[in-house]
């Protein structure tokens, strides 16, 4: 509507304008080659605007004639750029779907129509990746390496074909000149592993603290992350410098609570100074959270000097703490072996190896049930049988990462060298369970006898001496139930590393 009024008002000012030079007298007269021309005003004025206008016609003509092979040329290279960008999209679905055969047909025209875009210089990397052409690869990335646009994009690459060859101080040379440029997870994260891989675990640590100011990392991560590193370098330590072990696995139990080795160390380290009542304190908080066997092990050898009796009972005050939880029975049981008091381990143990528990009984539950046996009536037939179970029982929590299981807690996972990644968990076991579990009967061990569920010891000894040959095989029994036996874990299926896509998240 306003630009119909404006029209209209630009209209009727033309008219007025016009009116007003056809009311004014004289005319105007041009001589050209001797010839005089005369004419009114409003008839110069059209003579004027239709002159102006064939001048205007005419030169619109001579720049389209000009122009035209240009706006061909032009034409013809916004189709071909079309064809490049939609070749472009396909070639990366089809390097994403791992066809081959598109994806080199789509790089051939991606190449042509796009030059040295990055785009088509990643797609032509990920061709070369997919064919298994490394040198091609490599050298695609160098290329996006020097544009300064896509020179991240082409470290991240280079990164990962060097991790491919084994080449580990390459790799950590294009994560540093990455991480320089700019700060992005992937660097951080080949910064952090390259240390922590050499044991470098005060620059591991600086990684971290660098990737959590850059907020590559969040908090918990971070956090976990540093009381892994802090206990490390605490276990390092050792004896060397206890003071800066002790404040160093301090700070890492703060920052990880259920860190068992960072509370065990600082409340081992405390009793080495003298504070016992805080060590005390600390293994009793982490007990009620996590009751673990490391825990059970500094708590009841905290005082040093002190009777089997004194150990029993403060095994007992941490039982308490958690009395449902069998690591409480079985640290009590222990103690009670330790002073000598069966009956209380035969006590303790009974709900563990009951036959109408949910659970058959574990292969630490049997060997302590061995040890009772053994400490209370020698190597009787009793005790081998309990070791033979613990030879084939369901195995207890263990310290696990990445399937590789392990009797000590270490920093790193062997297998991936992820920080942290061992985890105090029961391993997955793909053997068979074999036959249910059945309570020992006394027709099986003539040798003793049953009082009330508690074997008692038989009159003197009418069991044959034990040979030679079966005290070796008794030994390797129980060396194989103390030790980790070989289980059948598969490890997570981990995807080829496509520099590519993830850079393109990132």
């Amino acid at each position: 509507m306003i630009r119909l009024f404006v029209f209209l008002a630009l209209l009727v000012l033309g008219a007025v304008c016009l009116a007003w030079v056809a009311d004014q007298p004289g005319d105007i007269a041009i001589t050209f080659r001797g010839d005089r021309y005369e004419m009114t005003p409003v008839v110069a004025l059209c003579g004027f605007l239709v002159a102006a206008m064939a001048l205007t016609l005419a030169l619109w003509l001579l720049r389209t004639l000009l122009s035209t092979p240009a706006r061909i040329a032009g034409a013809r290279r916004a189709a071909q750029r079309e064809r490049a960008l939609t070749a472009l999209s396909k070639g990366m679905i089809a390097a994403g779907s791992g066809d081959l055969r598109a994806a080199q047909r789509a790089s051939v025209v991606a190449a042509k129509g796009l030059g040295e875009a990055p785009l088509a210089l990643l797609l032509q990397a990920q061709t070369a990746q997919l064919a298994g052409d490394r040198e091609a690869t490599r050298a695609t990335f160098a290329r996006l390496a020097e544009n300064p646009e896509s020179r991240t994009l082409g470290l991240r690459g280079l990164h990962v074909e060097a991790r491919r060859a084994g080449d580990a101080e390459a790799a950590h040379r294009y994560a540093l000149e990455a991480h320089k440029i700019a700060p992005a997870t992937w660097a951080g994260a080949a910064l952090l592993e390259h240390h922590s891989a050499n044991a470098d675990w005060a620059a591991a640590l600086a990684s971290v603290e660098a990737n959590a100011a850059q907020r590559l990392i969040d908090r918990p991560t971070a956090d976990r992350q540093r009381a892994v590193l802090k206990t490390a370098i605490a276990q390092e330590l050792g004896d060397r410098n206890q003071s800066e072990a002790l404040k160093l696995v301090r700070e890492a139990a703060d920052l990880a609570p259920d860190l068992t080795p960072a509370v065990a160390l600082a409340a081992r380290l405390l009793a080495r100074n003298g504070d016992l009542r805080r060590a005390a304190k600390m293994i009793e908080t982490a007990w009620k959270a996590m009751p673990h066997p490391d825990l059970a092990r500094v708590y009841v050898d905290l005082r040093p000097g002190d009777s089997a009796s004194d150990r029993l009972a403060r095994a007992k005050t941490l039982a308490k703490l958690a009395s449902d939880d069998p690591e409480s029975q079985m640290c009590v049981a222990r103690a009670a072996i330790d002073a000598r008091d069966f009956v209380l381990a035969r006590r303790t143990m009974a709900p563990l190896i009951d036959a109408t528990a949910p659970n058959r009984p574990t292969a630490r539950m049997c060997l302590i049930m061995s040890d009772i046996e053994e400490a209370e009536h020698g190597l009787t037939g009793l005790a081998r049988e309990w070791l033979a179970r613990a030879s084939r029982a369901p195995r207890d929590k263990a310290w696990v990462a990445d399937g590789v299981i392990s009797d000590v807690w270490a920093p790193l996972s062997p297998v991936t060298g992820q920080l942290g990644a061992f985890r105090w968990i029961t391993p997955v076991e793909k053997l068979s369970a074999g036959a249910p579990w059945t309570p020992p009967s006394e027709a099986d061990f003539p040798q003793s006898t049953l009082i009330e569920g508690r074997p008692e010891a038989a009159p003197p000894p009418t069991q044959p001496p034990v040979e030679d040959d079966a005290l070796t095989k008794l030994a390797q029994i129980r060396a194989a139930a103390r030790t980790s036996r070989p289980l059948v874990i598969e490890p997570a299926i981990v995807a080829p590393d496509d520099p590519g896509t993830k850079l393109q998240e990132h």
